[in-house]
């Protein structure tokens, strides 16, 4: 029987012919060797399929939305998670479909009643109404958050009552009292609305206080200064200080500080610049200069020391959250904002008393916009026969407020950039703060909606969001910041805002380093308004500053707590624009239509630049920051501080300088560096102590320490270039059109966009420190923060800054090592190979 040793024999074949075929024993060696090679060219086959398949799961969420990368595949994937829009043709939506004539009915819709913080829900139902017509997923967040309401308010001038000798108040008569109103415009609907909000100050302390008064300046901490050290007595005296310059919970700070009993805030149009009645301008309505009733109200909260609900601080005002003192972040004694024709007679009540400004530094002699009326500037005291009055009833209560929040989901659920307005206004109008930003939001998110509409799915999510009572204290987008803290960190790309988005022709920003790219090119590509020159961009016409970030609006929890890179953008008023009636009655619809922004062409431009922004930080597959500027900049603000420690030293004590505001060329130096415009520099070495304390630690050795943060910044500036050479890479493979079959290229780009990405957003998180700056821990951010006298301004290397103004280097010394920290985490961060997975599920972690 044959088996299989049996030969087969070829049955045509002669019997000569057959021969027997004799089949040699396999060897265990040829067997294991046979199999080896056949298990190593299926590893290969597997290998390499498996590879092909991991490239396009890989690349589909970038393919999915940009043709030029994998058109010839992307009619295979599931109808989700393909854009049928071009980033090209988005562009051009973002660009055709904002509408003047929309963004004035938004702004008309918003400044049609009042729309106080925690008694607007009527609006933000309203906005999250439309948005979901649009196309966006949308819902309101509700907090509940400690503010006040004015319930009673007085301002009076009393003088004693000389035909009697009674010393009770029956002595004392009122030579004069504050309307402490603005006037009612009959072209000017809102400004005799049935619903307009009484003049007051957010946070600021009830108290019926009676005193003498003191002009003080601006009321900066050098200001203040200045009084002490001219034998000026405070204590127990009421300040009279200008608007300007700081924020004004600030003023207040300073003079509680001192012992003042209370602060009556008033506005100079000195600091309208040229646009004045002085000048020969009418008055509004009937021209574009102040009109004299016009009051500035505002928060009295101190900003610098921490934002948000000062009843929960570093944790959201959620129902049930626990309550701390508000002790030391709101004021303590009362403060009053009132117009300039009520402080006409006060000012003039002062002439001849005390020495007058022109005693006194530069400081106290610009702008001195009420001369012409008879004001001589005299510092005070009034005379002990002469007082002021000042009664401010604040009724406080814990109030829900409503924050609207959209989303559009994008392919990639770990990427994620934020664009945020402010919605709630001190004033039945807000035609520039805040509801041209408002009306900017809209125009952005109804462009967007077209874009979905036509097929249009982002690769990253959006979030928008209209805040709510951001005026008392930035409360809305804090507290929101503070509840999604963990999800933000892990997710949040960047965060635009736009808060009074128009208020004049000239375009302005403020950003973190690593959006100064974006921007720029952005504004080259937008056509300005102004069409002088034809064909010129808003590029072309903005002089190119970019501001540090400060704080004053919503992107301080996003950049300053959460380390979120951040843009603050707008077009504002100079010296030669129509007075801004900022937080008065006259920043209204009827000012915008008719000084503001006639036509509304300026509300459209500031909302393509919106959205081009935008465009660029979700669409694009590679994230297009810019991590060499942001080295580059760290190293003129490092160059910015020594310029500031040699000027400490040249000038010893700035107490023994009678003119102490003139800054010594390397101040001047200093200032230049970061781009500080002459007014910033002036207020900038006007909010520092002047009165040096006895020195702490050695100089030398914080100069020693700043040399080897520089070493360690060059290491940073290395990594940083490599991480944009990453990019550069990513956008040049992307721009080639790949093959598909170039499996392996194709693999290493989207290793490298995977991994550029993850580095470009944690970034910025490099930079927190997690015990905070020095008497204000909920500011972590080591390189930006508010001033800490000047609120709005922002400061770089707060904690080297402040032990220096302090005397400080021991501190000093301790922060440089803080912030070499902070380097090093940086260089991690742009280095790092430890990049999670780039997709989420869909919907996972979202706020909505």
């Amino acid at each position: 029987m044959a088996s299989e040793s049996t030969p087969l024999l070829a049955g045509n074949a002669p019997q000569s012919q057959r021969r027997v075929l004799v089949r040699r024993p396999r060897s265990g060696a040829g067997i294991f060797t046979r199999w080896v090679l056949i298990g190593c060219g299926s590893l290969v086959f597997v290998g390499g399929l498996a590879l092909t398949i991991l490239a396009f799961l890989l690349l589909w969420p970038v393919g999915a939305n940009h043709r030029s990368v994998l058109d010839i595949i992307k009619s295979g994937f599931r109808d989700e998670f393909v854009s049928k829009v071009s980033h090209a043709e988005l562009q051009n939506i973002l660009l055709d479909t904002p509408s003047a004539d929309k963004s004035r009915e938004w702004s008309q819709y918003y400044t049609a009643g009042p729309h106080l913080a925690g008694k607007n829900l009527s609006q933000a139902v309203w906005t999250r109404d439309r948005w979901s017509e649009w196309g966006v997923d949308s819902r309101i967040d509700a907090y509940d958050v400690y503010i006040n309401y004015p319930d009673g308010l007085g301002l009076a001038m009393l003088s004693k009552n000389t035909t009697t000798s009674d010393a009770s108040a029956a002595g004392w008569k009122i030579a004069y009292k504050a309307s402490l109103k603005e006037d009612i415009i009959p072209a000017d609907e809102s400004t005799s609305s049935p619903d307009r909000i009484p003049v007051f100050h957010g946070y600021s302390a009830s108290g019926n206080v009676t005193g003498q008064f003191v002009y003080v300046n601006y009321g900066t901490y050098r200001d203040y200064d200045d009084l002490v050290k001219a034998g000026i007595d405070l204590k127990g005296k009421i300040a009279l200080a200008r608007y300007g310059g700081i924020f004004r919970g600030l003023k207040v700070k300073r003079a509680q500080d001192l012992g003042m009993i209370g602060v009556v805030l008033f506005t100079d149009p000195g600091d309208d610049g040229e646009i004045t009645k002085e000048n020969g301008y009418q008055e509004y309505p009937d021209g574009p200069a102040r009109n004299p009733s016009s009051v500035q109200r505002g928060s009295t909260q101190f900003l610098s020391v921490r934002p948000g609900d000062p009843t929960t601080p570093g944790y959201p005002s959620k129902p049930g959250s626990p309550r701390e003192p508000v002790d030391g972040a709101i004021p303590s004694i009362p403060s009053l904002p009132i117009s300039f024709k009520d402080a006409l007679p006060i000012l003039k009540a002062l002439n001849g008393h005390g020495p007058a400004a022109s005693d006194f530094n530069r400081a106290w002699n610009r702008n001195l916009g009420l001369s012409y009326l008879g004001v001589n500037y005299n510092i005070g005291p009034s005379p002990a026969d002469l007082v002021l009055n000042l009664y401010n009833n604040q009724k406080y209560v814990t109030t829900p407020l409503w924050n609207v929040i959209g989303v559009i989901n994008g392919t990639l659920k770990d990427e994620v950039v934020v664009l945020g307005n402010h919605r709630d206004a001190w004033i039945v109008g807000g035609g520039v703060d805040p509801n041209s930003g408002s009306a900017v939001l809209n125009e952005v998110v109804r462009s967007m909606g077209v874009a979905l509409d036509a097929g249009w799915k982002p690769l990253r999510t959006i979030v928008f969001a209209s805040w709510d009572g951001e005026e008392y204290g930035l409360i809305g987008s804090t507290e929101w910041v503070e509840e999604y803290l963990p999800w933000l960190s892990g997710a949040n790309v960047a965060y635009i805002n736009v808060d009074s988005g128009v208020g004049g022709p000239h375009f302005r920003a403020a950003a973190a380093p690593l959006l100064h790219s974006v921007l720029r090119n952005v504004t080259a590509s937008v056509l300005s308004p102004n069409q002088t020159v034809a064909g010129q961009t808003v590029g072309d016409l903005w002089d190119g500053r970019i501001s540090t970030m400060g704080s004053g609006s919503d992107f301080t929890a996003f950049q300053d707590y959460a380390g979120i890179a951040s843009l603050d953008m707008g077009f504002k008023p100079d010296e030669h624009s129509a007075a801004y009636h900022y937080h008065s009655n006259y920043d209204s619809f009827y000012w915008m239509d008719s000084f503001g922004d006639p036509g509304f062409q300026y509300h459209k431009t500031m909302a393509q630049i919106t959205g081009l922004v935008m465009a660029h930080l979700v669409n694009l597959p590679v994230i297009p920051f810019n991590a060499t500027q942001y080295a580059d900049q760290l190293v003129v603000y490092i160059d910015s501080v020594e310029a500031k420690l040699a000027a400490t030293a040249t000038s010893a004590t700035l107490s023994d300088d009678v003119d102490n505001t003139l800054l010594t060329a390397a101040e001047v130096h200093s200032a230049t560096l970061l781009g500080l415009t002459a007014d910033q520099m002036h207020f900038n070495q006007r909010s520092r102590a002047a009165t040096a304390t006895a020195r702490t630690g050695s100089p030398s050795a914080f100069k020693k320490e700043l040399a080897h943060l520089r070493r360690t910044l060059a290491k940073f500036r290395t990594a940083a270039v490599e991480l944009d050479a990453d990019r550069a890479f990513v956008e040049r493979e992307l721009a080639a059109h790949v093959p598909w079959w170039r499996v392996w290229r194709l693999a290493r780009m989207v290793a490298t966009l995977v991994r550029t990405n993850y580095r470009y957003k944690v970034l910025e998180r490099a930079f927190l420190y997690e015990g905070g700056l020095d008497g204000r821990e909920w500011f972590k951010h080591v390189v930006f923060a508010p001033g800490l006298w000047t609120g709005y301004a922002g400061a770089v290397f707060p904690g080297l800054v402040e032990s220096i103004d302090a005397s400080d280097y021991s501190n000093a010394v301790k922060w440089t090592k803080i912030i070499d920290g902070c380097f090093k985490s940086a260089i991690a961060a742009a280095t790092t190979t430890d990049v999670p997975d780039y997709e989420f599920e869909i919907g996972r972690s979202l706020p909505i």
